[in-house]
C-alpha cells in the first residue's frame, strides 16, 4: 500500500533528485522549453511553479530563496528580470506539458514542458480565436431580418 506517498522519487536518492530537478529548472528558465519524460516533467512542474511565484516579488529574500533551490546566478537573473515581468498578471499555471509520444529506446513517454507565456504560436492562435468569436443568437437573427414577411404570402 502506498499510504502517505506524496511525490514521485523517480528512482533516485534524495540528493540526486534535488540536483536533477535544480538543473532541469535552470534549463527551463534559461531555454523556456525542454524535452523530457512525462514523470520528470510532472515532478519539475511541482518544483518550479513555487519558484516562479516567488519571483513575482523582487526582494532580496525571494532572490535568496530562489537561488537556494537553483544554484545558478544566470537563471535567477533571467527569472527576476524577464520572466517575472511576463507572469506578473497570471495567478498560477506558469508551465504547460505537451506530450510528444514514446521514446524509441525504452518506450518512455516523452513530453515537452514549457513556460506558458513564451509559446508564440499558441499565443497567436489564442488571439485569433478571440477576434473571430461571435454569438450564435446574432447569426440566427440576421437571416430572419433580411427576408421581409410581406414577400412570402404573395402567390399569383
Amino acid at each position: 500500500m502506498r499510504h502517505n506517498c506524496k511525490f514521485n522519487h523517480l528512482g533516485r536518492t534524495a540528493a540526486h533528485r534535488a540536483a536533477m530537478l535544480s538543473n532541469m529548472a535552470t534549463s527551463l528558465i534559461l531555454h523556456k522549453r525542454i524535452s523530457t519524460t512525462t514523470a520528470k516533467a510532472k515532478a519539475l512542474k511541482i518544483y518550479v511553479e513555487p519558484l516562479l511565484t516567488k519571483a513575482k516579488i523582487d526582494s532580496t529574500q525571494s532572490r535568496r530563496l530562489v537561488f537556494q533551490k537553483l544554484q545558478s546566478k544566470e537563471a535567477v537573473t533571467e527569472l527576476f528580470r524577464e520572466i517575472s515581468q511576463k507572469i506578473a498578471n497570471r495567478p498560477g499555471g506558469y508551465t504547460r506539458i505537451l506530450r510528444t509520444g514514446y521514446r524509441l529506446g525504452d518506450a518512455a513517454e516523452m513530453c515537452i514542458i514549457e513556460l506558458v507565456d513564451y509559446n508564440e504560436n499558441m499565443l497567436k492562435e489564442k488571439a485569433a480565436k478571440k477576434a473571430t468569436r461571435t454569438r450564435r443568437s446574432k447569426k440566427s437573427a440576421a437571416p430572419a431580418a433580411e427576408t421581409p414577411a410581406t414577400e412570402a404570402p404573395t402567390a399569383e
